[in-house]
């Protein structure tokens, strides 16, 4: 008993090593807001907040979801915090308080139309503060981005 015991602990080692239990790459932060932008611009803006918001909807997976904000730094949706929605973080600087963090995705969105953002946040799996990378974008011409990051 001890043996499979030991054996079942051994192959989730060898699991989490091997790469068999998934992490989200970069390149699915983006695919993921791309999608989510793609979403918005053929469903409708309130459509699109309520699948981001769904704890079980195709935008949700773990420490993976979309956050939406509109221009002025309110919490329109947010996957991993629903208790943000409503919220406004303009002043909001991360938990490092390093950097105003929304505003630079604003700032991202409005120049650029869609880029990468570094700042360090709350990880909703781990509960711990981790460094993440998200992909912002600005959904078409309007006041809203959308965005998905990893945490690294």
């Amino acid at each position: 008993m001890k043996r499979l015991a030991f054996g079942c602990v051994l192959a989730v080692i060898v699991a989490f090593a091997a790469g068999v239990v998934h992490a989200a790459t970069l390149d699915e932060a983006k695919a993921i807001t791309e999608k989510a932008a793609e979403f918005w611009k053929a469903n409708g803006k309130e459509k699109a907040l309520a699948e981001f918001n769904n704890p079980n909807g195709q935008f949700v997976k773990g420490d993976v979801y979309v956050v939406a904000l509109d221009f002025k730094g309110n919490v329109l949706a947010h996957g991993g915090n629903p208790k943000l929605v409503g919220a406004n973080l303009w002043n909001q600087k991360d938990p490092g308080g390093v950097k105003y963090l929304v505003r630079e995705q604003i700032e991202v969105a409005k120049t650029k139309g869609s880029g990468w953002v570094e700042f360090v946040w709350a990880n909703p799996v781990t509960k711990k503060v981790q460094p993440k990378k998200a992909w912002v974008i600005r959904i078409g011409h309007e006041d809203y981005l959308v965005n998905c990051g990893v945490f690294q």
